[in-house]
């Protein structure tokens, strides 16, 4: 899915203040290029957070260590991305609570953090129907990827660039004027000094409508956790945004 924003301005008077440092004070045309794609994510990761309290450290610290043996072995058995696990560090620190307006010292609080990606909906249905969440062992997150994102998103870009340059001939032509170059190209929005500012463009959309993706979007697939929830691996939509200022000549 495409759309493309756009705003013209035949002339901007020079004003001498940081906020117009990335506009021209010739006349120009500002286009605004945006390009979508939704896929389906072929990446599933998963945090798992592990956390002990015990007046002995050491004691809170071998039970997080245990289950940590646990959750990396069920990793490996529902064959996570090999070099996608991270296992973080341990913190201990004091745990505190309130009881009747008082501190009330309960012991040393030991935690771990544990994540994997797996590369399978059906391994990381199988995991997390196995793992055993507790007090002590919790299912921090789950977040849906796509394997290729930076050659979309690459895509997306070209997408987006060849579209803003069509738009400014369009718009030249059609105001009986010649386009002089490129002044600048940047996938960040330009500081505005006419009112307008990044993310409130105004939403009027071309005439020609968005060309249909040619694949339908997927169906959305559903997997029971350990909790009762549900995580939905439908689709992800990445999109890409380029801003273009070309110099009308005179």
């Amino acid at each position: 899915m495409k759309r493309l924003l756009i705003m013209m301005s035949l002339f901007l008077p020079v004003v001498a203040t940081a906020q117009v440092n990335s506009l021209p004070s010739q006349p120009h045309l500002l286009v605004k290029g945006e390009a979508h794609r939704e896929v389906k994510p072929d990446r599933f990761g998963v945090l798992v957070t592990l956390q002990r309290v015990d007046v002995s450290p050491e004691l809170a610290r071998s039970q997080v260590q245990a289950d940590a043996k646990i959750v990396l072995a069920a990793f490996h058995r529902h064959h996570v991305l090999p070099d996608s696990i991270d296992a973080a560090t341990l913190t201990i620190q004091p745990k505190i609570e309130y009881v009747d307006g008082r501190q009330v010292f309960k012991g040393s609080e030991v935690t771990r953090r544990l994540g994997a990606t797996f590369k399978t909906l059906a391994d990381t249905r199988a995991f997390l129907a196995e793992l055993k969440t507790s007090e002590s062992l919790q299912l921090s997150g789950i977040t849906p990827s796509y394997s290729d994102e930076v050659g979309l998103r690459r895509t997306l870009k070209g997408e987006a660039a060849r579209q803003s340059r069509e738009t400014a001939e369009g718009l030249a032509d059609a105001y009986g004027v010649k386009l002089a170059g490129l002044y600048t190209i940047s996938d960040v929005a330009p500081a505005f000094s006419y009112g307008i500012q990044a993310g409130t463009w105004p939403q009027a959309r071309t005439a020609v409508p968005p060309a249909p993706s040619a694949v339908p979007p997927p169906p959305p697939q559903f997997v029971e956790v350990a909790d009762g929830e549900a995580l939905e691996a439908g689709s992800l939509t990445l999109s890409e945004n380029v801003y273009a200022i070309f110099l009308i000549a005179p």
